[in-house]
């Protein structure tokens, strides 16, 4: 059993990309975390890429080739968490702090071979607990793993939450705490509702549906492997001192307001197969092939058959409608369709809440507010915790701030 007498908390602190993204604000992050070390803690640090410095690598390698060859994309995409760690460590010794950078491969991250979406596989954290024990400050890039080979490979957009959380796990960390470009965790977009307040605190899936269906706040695998250990996860500013947002799994009092949040996302595309033959296991032969390809599939809504023939459409993310593009000729011959037709017009915009659906009305509310906006419903999707309606995307704007207004989220003393 280790022995927790020399420090009050044991944390993973994240910083994102704008909190490192020039100089002066990695020294501004060096002192954050030399004060939180001065006063007991004892601090893992997790960082992003500096800036955009993830999208201008992408940019250099389409340069030199159209179609960057997958494994050596992780190799120079991993270079910006490393630069990174590598400042902030600098950072550190110029206030006379003990710290040391570490790659993924030196952290101990062990991920599959996939490249640009790894899995952890395991973390060996006997190296950052080594640092520690020498009073060192351990700063680790995130966004990366390397498999047995000693390859790089990166975790997928926005994954050095994850990288934060699963070693707050290995570590058995106190709590994780990621510092972005917000406050905390909001109850809409507050760039496109003016309205949106803070939330002190939400549960692990309300925050996971509110990531998987749009929210940029936390990377919704993330918030997975956190509600599965009971990792508290606090999302707060680096550049505002705050509270911030607590996603933890504690209990919540029924009479709070049961609608959280309200979530858009504009990365949405729609592929609609037209009279598809209504027969046993053609929804495999139309869902195999993308699966195959490496193509998520969001919602899918069959009509009812008529003269054994109906309409299929499913959603997307758009930058996966390429590769299903390719696909759905090969596809509606195999199955006998008449074509298909694809949209990207589109954007998807949730209500979430632990409990909507076992209380009556909240869907007639929803669709009575998007009515009364003038935003019509193509199509509709639940969970137990969220309703969506997919929109067209020149209508998302009013559609959130008329669903914010219409739950009551306005109001401070409803959140």
């Amino acid at each position: 059993m280790r022995w927790r007498i020399l420090y009050f908390m044991r944390v993973v602190q994240k910083f994102g990309g704008t909190s490192v993204a020039d100089a002066e604000r990695i020294r501004h992050v060096a002192g954050q975390v030399a004060g939180r070390v001065g006063a007991g803690d004892e601090v893992v640090v997790v960082v992003s890429a500096m800036g955009n410095r993830t999208d201008e690598l992408i940019d250099l390698a389409l340069e030199v080739s159209p179609d960057p060859d997958p494994r050596e994309l992780d190799q120079l995409l991993a270079t910006g968490e490393h630069m990174s760690a590598a400042l902030l460590a600098m950072a550190l010794h110029a206030m006379e702090q003990e710290a040391v950078g570490l790659t993924g491969s030196q952290a101990g991250i062990y991920s599959r071979a996939s490249h640009g979406s790894g899995r952890i596989q395991r973390i060996d954290a006997d190296r950052i607990e080594e640092e520690l024990r020498a009073g060192r400050i351990p700063i680790v890039a995130g966004f990366q793993g390397v498999t047995e080979e000693a390859d790089y490979v990166t975790l997928g957009r926005g994954a050095s939450d994850l990288t934060a959380v699963a070693l707050g796990v290995a570590l058995g960390a106190d709590r994780c705490e990621t510092y972005k470009d917000v406050e905390g965790v909001y109850t809409a977009d507050p760039r496109i509702v003016p309205a949106a307040r803070r939330l002190a605190d939400v549960h692990y899936e309300e925050m996971l549906e509110m990531a998987t269906q749009g929210s940029q706040v936390m990377h919704n695998r993330a918030v997975e492997v956190a509600a599965t250990n009971e990792l508290p996860i606090l999302v707060a500013s680096s550049m505002v001192d705050g509270p911030g947002t607590l996603i933890h799994g504690g209990s919540e009092m029924e009479e709070r307001n049961r609608v959280r949040g309200v979530v858009d996302d504009h990365d949405i595309a729609k592929v609609t197969l037209r009279h598809v033959p209504d027969r046993r296991g053609i929804a495999a032969q139309i869902f195999e092939p993308l699966a195959e390809a490496g193509v998520s599939v969001d919602t899918i809504v069959q009509n009812a058959s008529e003269r054994n023939l109906t309409d299929l459409t499913f959603t997307l993310a758009r930058g996966d409608l390429r590769r299903a593009a390719g696909l759905m000729d090969d596809i509606c011959e195999a199955i006998g369709a008449d074509g298909y037709t694809a949209d990207t017009n589109l954007g998807k915009v949730s209500i979430v809440g632990a409990g909507i659906q076992t209380e009556p009305g909240y869907a007639a509310r929803m669709f009575r507010a998007l009515a009364d906006a003038e935003v019509n419903i193509d199509l509709i999707t639940t969970s137990e915790i969220r309703i969506t309606c997919i929109v067209h995307e020149d209508h998302m704007g009013q559609a959130v701030n008329a669903l914010h207004t219409a739950f009551g989220l306005d109001d401070p003393d409803r959140v």
